[in-house]
């Protein structure tokens, strides 16, 4: 499809959207753990159907990634209203939320009625909550729009993993104090994804809680409502979990508890690669300079940003968070990711390696200049004395 508008000199401009149809991936890979499951069927050999889920995510995207390359291509900025007005693009958004809870559902019916030897359950785990927590990214693109029908898809998406609060936290807490030291879901460089992880998903709960409570009481709410988006979002969970331990036993319990977990986690993965280390400057008046592109990490890898709605040019969104995922733009003098997110992730994973491919690149954007970084207070004594030096 083109899209066309009008330049300000009356020139007619006219783009074609070359990921268009790409972005169907994001539908398809919902539908990973359904063919772990019916490969399993087919084939009845666990290792290598149950291992599906996990070896996709830290895999075959992370090889694609490396294979495609990164898409530096910005749509005309005469077009983005035309796009933003196109309904495909939100319908594929839409679309993915019923496959996300269809893939959930089936993964725990599968462990549920077969007998598995345990590193397939956890294969299963960490493969299925990992893809799981792609209904993150999915609430976060629809979490961010303002009219009632996204809001509610990105609440129903939430839910798939039990992180009712996270639209709430997420626009109100971090996209205020993204990249400052009081943001729990900024990381500090020299702080492994481990410690941040024990910072950030306590600090984000209570965020989030703290937040919904401050607005259901501007409006006249009291916090135990009906109106409280946090509990809509964790009675779904409930209700759900508690039906697929009645319908398959208290058996998938734990599964279901293990799956949830790991999906919120995979949050924090994403949060901890997204702004390692950057620092917004704080200003003569105590506030902190408003947030600009290069305040994240960003990533033009072609495959992983398909699958997560363009998640990963997250320098335009965090700048424009009411820009559609379609038309999110990349910037030159960007702070940039060596991989994709998934490729990331698994770098995160040991903490040594991250730091020696990490810390340089923050310490170069930085200029060397330590106080420029938004560095873990425990290194601070020993770098300003060796910047003193």
């Amino acid at each position: 499809m083109t899209f066309t508008g009008v330049s300000a000199g009356g020139e007619a401009i006219a783009y074609r959207d070359g990921k268009r149809y790409l972005y169907l991936g994001s539908v398809i890979v919902t539908g990973v753990p359904l063919v772990a499951i019916a490969l399993y069927a087919w084939t009845g050999g666990a290792l290598w159907t149950t291992l599906i889920p996990f070896g996709f995510v830290f895999g075959v995207i992370p090889a694609l990634d490396a294979l495609f390359g990164e898409d530096f291509n910005n749509p005309p900025p005469e077009v983005v209203a035309a796009m933003d007005a196109d309904p495909y693009y939100r319908a594929i958004a839409f679309a993915a939320v019923p496959l996300y809870w269809l893939g959930y559902v089936a993964t725990v019916a599968f462990v549920g009625t077969q007998t598995l030897p345990w590193w397939s359950w956890v294969l299963l785990a960490i493969g299925g909550g990992t893809g799981a927590g792609g209904a993150l990214a999915l609430g976060h693109e629809l979490g961010h729009k303002t009219n009632r029908t996204n809001r509610i898809f990105a609440l129903i998406a939430n839910a798939v993993v039990g992180y009712g609060h996270f639209r709430v936290e997420h626009n109100r807490g971090h996209h205020t104090w993204v990249a400052t030291p009081e943001d729990p879901a900024s990381a500090r460089m020299g702080e492994s994804i481990y410690r941040f992880a024990g910072r950030e998903l306590p600090g984000a709960l209570r965020r989030g809680w703290r937040n919904e409570a401050e607005r259901l009481a501007r409006q006249g709410h009291g916090f135990w409502s009906i109106h409280n988006e946090i509990l809509l979002g964790y009675a779904l969970t409930l209700a759900v979990d508690a039906a697929l331990v009645v319908a398959f036993g208290w058996i998938v319990a734990p599964f279901i508890l293990a799956h949830h977990v790991i999906g919120w986690y995979t949050l924090t993965e994403a949060n901890y690669v997204e702004h390692y280390g950057l620092l917004r400057r704080k200003l003569p008046n105590g506030r902190y300079e408003p947030c600009a592109p290069h305040h994240s990490w960003n990533t033009n890898h072609i495959f992983s940003n398909i699958l997560t709605f363009h998640l990963q040019r997250h320098s335009d969104h965090h700048a424009n968070p009411l820009r559609p995922y379609q038309s999110l733009r990349d910037f030159k003098d960007l702070p940039r990711l060596p991989s994709g997110y998934p490729g990331m992730f698994a770098l995160a994973a040991v903490p040594p390696l991250w730091f020696r491919v990490m810390d340089p690149k923050v310490l170069d954007w930085a200029g060397g200049d330590f106080s420029k970084i938004n560095l873990d207070p425990r290194l601070r004594p020993a770098k300003a004395l060796e910047t003193a030096a």
